[in-house]
C-alpha cells in the first residue's frame, strides 16, 4: 500500500476517485476470493502486480476492460490479459526518463575519465588522476555508442543533442531512415565497441538478448573506453567483461545492473578498481515514481474520453520490448 501511495500521488488519486469507485487493494491470490470484483472495469497497479492466468482473469474480472500499470516492463503479467481481450497500458515511458537522465550523466562523466580519476586522486595523488583524465577525449566530438534505440535509447539520443557528440547505434529494428531522422549512425556491435569512447547498453531484456555482449566485443574496447549497463545483467557475459577490464585497466565499467543482483560475494567486480557498481538506481526512485502514476492517470482519461492512447501495449509489442 505504501508503494501505491508513492506511485499514485495524492492529487492524482483524488482526480481518479472523482470518476471511479475503488475497491480494496489486492495484494495476494487469497484476497481474490474475499472481495467482489465482478464489476471491476479497470485495474491500477504498479510493481508487485499479481500474475494471473486467463482463467483467473475471466473468473474474477469478467467486466475488466483495461490494466493501467504504473511501472516499467509488463512482461511478467501482460500476455494472459491481452489474450483475454483486456487492454494493457505501461508507464515504461515514464520510467525511461530517469534511466536516460542517469545514463547521460554517466556518459558525460565517462568522457572525462571521472570515475577512475576520482579514485586515483585519493589513492595516489593529483598528478596520477590528472594524467588518467587527460587520456580521455572530453565531450566535444566524441563518439558515443548506444546498444538499443527503444524508449530509453531514444531519450538518451534526444538528451545528447545538448552536447556536441557523435552517436552511433546498434539496433536491428532501427531503419536507416529513422536513424537519419534521429541524427545517429546505425552500425554493427563490432564497430560500436571498437570506435566509441563510451558504450551504453539499452537493449530489450528477452531470451534473444541473453549473453549478447561477450568477450569478443569487450576485447575491442579502446584502452580508455567506458561500458555502461543500465539494461540487464543477463545481456552481459560478466566473466568476459571482468577479463577485458583486467587486461585493460584503463577501461571502465559502470554497472547499475548485474546478474544476480546484488553481485555475489567474491565476484571479480568487487576487486577490480575499474568497475563502478551502483545498486540499480537508474530507474524511478522516491518522488520520481509519481511520474509513472501521473502518466497512467492521464492515460485513463484518454481512454475514457475515446482519445488516442499513448502507452498501450499489444501482443505484438511483447516480442520486442523489455
Amino acid at each position: 500500500m505504501e508503494l501505491l501511495r508513492k506511485v499514485y500521488a495524492d492529487e492524482d488519486r483524488a482526480r481518479l476517485e472523482q470518476e471511479l469507485e475503488f475497491v480494496a487493494v489486492i495484494t495476494s491470490q487469497q484476497e481474490l476470493d474475499r472481495v467482489d470484483l465482478t464489476d471491476v472495469q479497470y485495474i491500477f497497479s504498479t510493481w508487485g502486480m499479481l500474475p494471473l492466468d486467463r482463467g483467473q482473469i475471466e473468473k474474477y474480472f469478467p467486466q475488466l476492460e483495461a490494466v493501467f500499470y504504473a511501472a516499467g516492463s509488463v512482461q511478467a503479467f501482460a500476455r494472459p490479459f491481452l489474450e483475454a481481450g483486456v487492454r494493457v497500458f505501461s508507464a515504461a515511458t515514464a520510467n525511461a526518463v530517469p534511466v536516460a537522465e542517469y545514463t547521460v550523466a554517466q556518459i558525460i562523466l565517462a568522457c572525462k575519465g571521472y570515475f577512475q580519476a576520482a579514485r586515483l586522486y585519493k589513492d595516489h595523488h593529483h598528478g596520477a588522476a590528472r594524467a588518467f583524465s587527460e587520456a580521455h577525449p572530453g565531450v566535444y566530438g566524441t563518439k558515443i555508442g548506444l546498444i538499443g534505440a527503444g524508449q530509453i535509447g531514444r531519450l538518451v539520443i534526444q538528451m545528447l543533442k545538448a552536447y556536441e557528440v557523435q552517436v552511433k547505434v546498434f539496433d536491428p529494428f532501427l531503419s536507416e531512415k529513422v536513424a537519419r531522422d534521429l541524427g545517429v549512425e546505425k552500425t554493427t556491435l563490432e564497430d560500436l565497441f571498437s570506435t566509441c569512447s563510451v558504450i551504453s547498453n539499452h537493449v530489450a531484456n528477452n531470451p534473444q538478448t541473453v549473453g549478447m555482449l561477450h568477450g569478443q566485443l569487450f576485447d575491442l574496447m579502446q584502452p580508455y573506453a567506458t561500458f555502461i549497463n543500465t539494461g540487464r545483467g543477463a545481456q552481459v557475459v560478466e566473466a568476459d567483461l571482468a577479463e577485458a577490464l583486467r587486461k585493460g585497466p584503463g577501461r571502465t565499467a559502470v554497472l547499475d545492473v548485474t546478474l544476480p543482483e546484488p553481485v555475489e560475494e567474491g565476484h571479480p567486480f568487487y576487486d577490480l578498481p575499474n568497475v563502478i557498481l551502483t545498486p540499480h538506481i537508474a530507474g524511478s526512485m522516491q518522488q520520481e515514481r509519481a511520474r509513472m502514476g501521473h502518466y497512467q492517470m492521464l492515460e485513463f482519461f484518454r481512454v475514457r474520453n475515446h482519445e488516442t492512447p499513448a502507452l498501450e501495449v499489444t501482443l505484438q509489442m511483447l516480442s520486442i520490448m523489455a
